[in-house]
């Protein structure tokens, strides 16, 4: 099993965060390993919104179905994959500070059999990716490319 949790400050009020972070159009923008992502649940994002999301991790391409876990408008919002070759969930906890935003991220995976003899460099990889990916959006909304 690989666990990892840290936390981005940005320098951006939570409403303008939590959107962005939560539009899965946004997602290839922000996080490498993401190629395309869309939601397939009609309305707004809520609990029980169903996602699908292509990556490419490690010289593979495979599709995951996420579904919602938690959403909670400004505060909080977690994601589960429920088809795919790695089954992960990522937890994302945020918090308004002067004006900032606080993200914590936690999440956990279980590298299945695809990876799974290669699990401490799959975690490391997958840690040090999930790192880059927040700094990637911390960076894009902090210079209002967005």
């Amino acid at each position: 099993m690989i666990n990892f949790e840290f936390t981005v400050v940005v320098n951006r009020p939570v409403e303008e965060v939590f959107a962005y972070l939560t539009d899965p159009e946004k997602l290839p923008e922000w996080q490498s390993m993401v190629l395309e992502a869309r939601q397939d649940s009609p309305g707004a994002m809520a609990q029980g919104t169903k996602l699908t999301d292509v990556r490419k991790f490690l010289g593979r391409r495979f599709e995951t179905s996420v579904e919602v876990t938690a959403f909670e408008p400004n505060k909080r919002a977690d994601f589960r994959a429920v088809s795919g070759p790695i089954p992960f969930a990522i937890s994302h906890t945020l918090e308004s500070v002067d004006g900032a935003t606080s993200i914590k991220v936690v999440a956990e995976g279980e590298p299945g059999r695809f990876f799974k003899l290669a699990e401490p460099l799959v975690g490391a990889q997958a840690e040090r990716q999930f790192r880059n990916d927040y700094l990637t959006l911390k960076d894009f909304l902090e210079a209002g490319t967005v």
